[in-house]
């Protein structure tokens, strides 16, 4: 029963050998024999040789693996993933599925938008930002008419007395209210994200629910959410400071937590009547007996609550919302108080982690999407109607520069919130595009608000009724602090915790690794080998890519798109050639970061490196929220928002494909000195053909100018349907004088040149006009002015001290001079 053909096809894929080889099979046990060199081997030895070197790579990867904590262990668990495990596939979905997917979610109901034009316009017209930020408060009428109006309730649902309103409709409230002052968005952004209502509905029993639902509906509690403590800012969740051992109470039998916590930082703790405190439970008497279990629970304390302490305030900046501490020493918790009754103690870190995407994703965007929306065309009229050298700032390229960024950052905030919205309104709760979010668009909106007080100089550091931007100035950096301060979500959260969730295969290599079972190395080396495969596809993938656009791009000498085209006419064009950059960019990115994972456990210390594909990664999602907002609207638009769609992803894809390239060039050390080859296969993705047709072209200044016009003159109705579209308050102050004095610049300006290229004066009709034009110009540029500023000015029979002590001694000289003069002329007198 021998064949030399067959045996020696079959051995020679497992064993080497230069001698005959003979294949025979045991009738009796079933088993195939190999005979070599005259020795018998089972098949089943090669078998175990495997399982060997398979077992050996998993015990070296544990060792060279840190272990998860229960912390991490627990996140991985939580939210969703969707788009960003795409991006991180590096085969993203196209944007037509991205419209097909949201599209629907974009629209506000009728009753979302009767209240956006009623309530929220109603509000709006109550506040002056000037005065909240002298008073350190809202007005009495405010505060009534913002908590009965249902501004505290936005996302209860309706069977509890809230509006049930969308998340899209919130985040348009929020923009409305931002557009205003940024301390109304931040006191009606905390009720309606963590709040605790929010987790109330997803987790609350039945009888908090009946409760407390109600109550917060209509205002009469105002919520807080206690989390950061003393020792714990961006690492809130280790609750350094705040725990609770479970006690049986020796009275009346009940168990409890006998609690201790020190809270600060917490937005509407001053006055909110209902907070959710944030501790380690602990149970070192195993009371609980399986019924919950010990680590992070969320209690619910009302402010009456014996031991609990609210009420100091800290001042952040110069803002004027609600922020303070919570304390409590020895405080006795109810189980009955744990947000969920006794069954979700230690549940705390799976609702935080699944609501902290409604705050980080579009609570705080929201505030960018109103500096781009309320203050980018009032800073363009700003610039239109201020002159200088006799000529509008507007005209100097260095304003055009300015503007084009403010307009370009805009774009992309609001296009990306739409997209997310959309997304948390399909009931996704996607940890790491929430992270993207929080960190980009809230750093584009203190871009867009530091260009914004450049432009308008004096204008915008002189406080007062007439400043629009220095109250904005001064709190995006608080949007930009809270809620994981950017500089960890970026060099840290996004990549560290978007490898372990988004990746198609590292979790399933973590989890090999973590387990004890005989099948862990088999299962971890599966996962390795399709880790390998999936870096071959990336690297081939980024290559086809890459070498095809450098080829179009040499065959049609560098530039596919003309600015001057009709985007009718070339709109699917447009698109298409933004979505095959786009998807090389994922590509890079999903290999650069199967590269990072060489890195093993060090990389999550390595977080230059993080940061840099955080930066690849986030540029590359809101490209594709942007080219997605452009596809849902262009066909209603004229040219001016193709003009700004393109300015933004040309920065976006030059900003993705620099961060790539740094990566490349900065690739941690590695064993064996393989960052060597880690950094050359990364430039080879990103580069296969060197620079040609890399994604790296910045608009050019003619394009820029265009982008700053959308700003600065009627020409485009991109600013009136995009901007001013009844989602920024408008209807008095000094904001509404600005944009009513675009018009009448323009057309001021215009006059005076065809006047001087007719040679002659202005008939009585354009004299008007012009006067017009000079009235407006000359109130824009006022700034205000204070007889007295302060507490201190503000007391009767105040003087200021540097005018007293000057009055005092020119007296003292004056008496002085007195004093030598009477001498002189004793002196004179003694001489005669």
């Amino acid at each position: 029963r021998c064949s030399c053909s067959s045996l020696i096809s079959e051995v020679r894929t497992t064993v080497r050998t230069r001698t005959s080889l003979l294949r025979e099979t045991d009738m009796s046990s079933g088993r195939r024999l190999i005979l070599v060199h005259g020795e018998r081997l089972s098949m089943n030895s090669l078998k175990n040789k495997r399982l060997f070197v398979s077992r050996a790579a998993w015990k070296l990867a544990q060792r060279a693996m840190p272990k998860i904590s229960p912390t991490e262990r627990v996140a991985l668990g939580c939210g969703t993933v969707g788009f960003d495990r795409e991006l991180f596939s590096g085969k993203p979905g196209s944007v037509k599925d991205l419209m097909e997917t949201y599209g629907n979610k974009m629209k506000l109901t009728e009753e979302e938008i009767e209240f956006l034009k009623v309530e929220t316009e109603t509000l709006c017209s109550m506040v002056d930002d000037h005065a909240i930020l002298e008073n350190k408060d809202f007005s009495e009428e405010v505060w009534h008419f913002m908590r009965r109006a249902g501004f505290m309730g936005l996302k209860i649902p309706k069977e509890w007395g809230g509006k049930g309103f969308s998340t899209a409709a919130t985040s348009a409230i929020l923009v409305k209210l931002g557009s205003v002052s940024s301390d109304l968005t931040s006191t009606v952004a905390v009720p309606n994200s963590l709040g605790p209502g929010e987790l109330l509905v997803k987790y609350g029993t039945q009888e908090q629910k009946e409760y407390y639902l109600p109550l917060l509906a209509d205002g009469t509690l105002i919520p807080c959410f206690g989390l950061t403590g003393v020792h714990s800012g961006s690492d809130a969740t280790s609750l350094i400071g705040s725990y609770g051992i479970v006690e049986k109470d020796t009275e009346s039998g009940e168990l409890g937590v006998r609690c201790q916590f020190d809270k600060r930082y917490i937005t509407l703790a001053p006055v909110a009547g209902l907070v959710g405190i944030g501790f380690d439970l602990r149970d070192p008497q195993n009371l609980l007996k399986g019924k919950g279990e010990e680590g992070f629970s969320v209690a619910l304390l009302e402010r009456d609550h014996p031991g609990l302490e609210m009420g100091p305030r800290h001042q952040p900046l110069s803002a004027a919302f609600m922020n303070g501490t919570i304390k409590g020493n020895n405080v006795w918790i109810p189980l009955t108080k744990i947000l969920g009754g006794q069954e979700r103690c230690g549940f705390g870190w799976h609702m935080f982690v699944e609501c902290l995407a409604e705050g980080r994703g579009v609570s705080l965007p929201a505030m960018a999407v109103a500096v781009g929306k309320g203050l980018g065309p009032a800073v363009g009229s700003y610039a239109r109607a201020r002159k200088q050298f006799k000529v509008p700032i507007a005209e100097f390229g260095g304003i055009q520069e300015a503007l084009a960024t403010i307009a370009s950052d805009g774009y992309i905030s609001l296009a990306s919130t739409q997209l997310m919205n959309a997304v948390v309104d399909n009931h996704e709760a996607p940890m790491i595009l929430s992270s993207i979010m929080k960190q980009n668009i809230t750093e584009r909106g203190r871009t867009m608000i530091n260009k914004g007080m450049d432009i308008m100089g004096g204008a915008a550091i002189s406080m007062g009724p007439n400043n629009i931007a220095g109250n904005p100035y001064m709190s995006m950096p608080i949007a930009i602090t809270v809620e994981g301060a950017n500089i960890m979500t970026r060099s840290f959260q996004i990549i560290g915790q978007g490898l372990m969730r988004c990746h198609p295969h590292l979790l399933q290599v973590v989890e090999a690794l973590e387990a004890n079972d005989d099948k862990a190395p088999s299962r971890f080396m599966l996962g390795v080998q399709s880790m390998i495969r999936h870096a071959l596809s990336t690297l081939g993938r980024s290559m086809f890519l890459g070498i095809k656009e450098s080829l179009s791009s040499l065959f049609s000498f560098g530039h596919l798109r003309k600015l001057g085209d009709s985007p009718q006419n070339s709109a699917d064009a447009f698109i298409h050639y933004h979505e095959q950059r786009l998807s090389r960019l994922a590509a890079n990115f999903a290999f650069a970061a199967d590269m990072a994972l060489l890195l093993g456990g060090r990389l999550k210390f390595e977080e230059m490196f993080m940061g840099r594909l955080a930066d690849a990664l986030g540029a590359t999602f809101l490209g594709y929220a942007t080219l997605t907002h452009y596809a849902k609207h262009h066909a209603t638009a004229d040219a001016g928002l193709r003009l700004v769609a393109d300015h933004a992803l040309l920065r976006l894809e030059k900003e993705a494909h620099e961060a790539l390239r740094h990566a490349a060039a900065n690739v941690p050390p590695m064993l064996l000195r393989f960052d060597f080859v880690a950094s050359a296969l990364i430039r080879m993705a990103i580069r296969p053909i060197g620079s040609l047709g890399t994604p790296d072209r910045a608009p050019t200044d003619a394009h820029t100018k265009q982008v700053a016009d959308l700003l600065t003159t009627n020409a485009s109705n991109y600013a009136s349907t995009f901007l001013l579209d009844g989602s920024v308050y408008v209807s008095d102050g000094i904001r509404k004088t600005l944009l009513d004095a675009l018009p009448i610049c323009l057309e001021a300006d215009a006059l005076t040149l065809k006047l001087r290229k007719e040679n002659r004066e202005p008939t009585s009709q354009e004299v008007e006009l012009l006067n017009k034009a000079e009235a407006m110009r000359d109130a824009i540029v006022q700034v205000s002015s204070f007889e007295k500023l302060g507490f201190l000015e503000n007391q009767p029979g105040y003087v200021r001290p540097a005018i007293k002590q000057t009055e005092q001694w020119l007296e003292e000289l004056g008496q002085a001079d007195k004093a030598s003069s009477a001498a002189s002329k004793v002196s004179a007198a003694a001489s005669a």
